[in-house]
């Protein structure tokens, strides 16, 4: 695992994206400065289901703040779509995270338990708010599916670092 850390600048990724073409990690799309990128398990996880469900119904409050919202998994695009088509989710998905791209991002990375739970190896949950200078102003990565920051204290904490200039925390540096 990389050792990203709130305030260093993140490591761009491009996937592919559900409906065609490519979706860059940590580049913004849509006249919006900022970037909300979501790592969920897969479609094989029913709190990753919910979860998106919830982040879906927040996309237009986050783009209303200038943050685009996107969510990948390392499933196939056959499995991204079913996600999309099982919760009705209109969010912004990118499906085919390698691996490598995991490791790069710092992420957790789990071996299914059983060929019934999915047929490659997963990235646990992770969140990163990327600002307008490309910094990792917000990050939160979990090595379980039952800990991830809620999608409403995420977008209310970005409405309040927006509005004031909070700077990125949990920057101090050792002597």
């Amino acid at each position: 695992m990389t050792g990203l850390t709130a305030g260093s600048i993140f490591p761009k990724q491009e996937v592919a994206k559900l409906g065609g073409g490519k979706v860059n990690l940590g580049a913004p799309e849509g006249g919006h400065d900022w970037q909300l990128v979501v790592v969920y398990r897969g479609l094989h996880c029913p709190i990753c289901k919910t979860y998106l469900a919830t982040l879906d119904g927040l996309v237009s409050d986050f783009n209303e703040l200038g943050v685009d919202v996107v969510a990948v998994s390392g499933d196939p695009e056959g499995k991204a779509q079913a996600m999309a088509d099982e919760k009705e989710l209109s969010v912004k998905l990118g499906y085919g995270l390698s691996v490598a791209q995991m490791q790069a991002l710092g992420l957790y990375v789990s071996d299914p338990r059983s060929p019934q739970e999915t047929d490659r190896p997963f990235a646990e949950p992770g969140l990163f708010v990327i600002n307008d200078k490309g910094e990792i102003q917000i990050l939160d990565i979990s090595n379980a599916p039952f800990a991830r920051p809620d999608p409403e204290s995420i977008r209310n904490g970005i409405k309040f670092i927006r509005a004031n200039d909070y700077p990125i925390r949990g920057t101090h540096k050792a002597a």
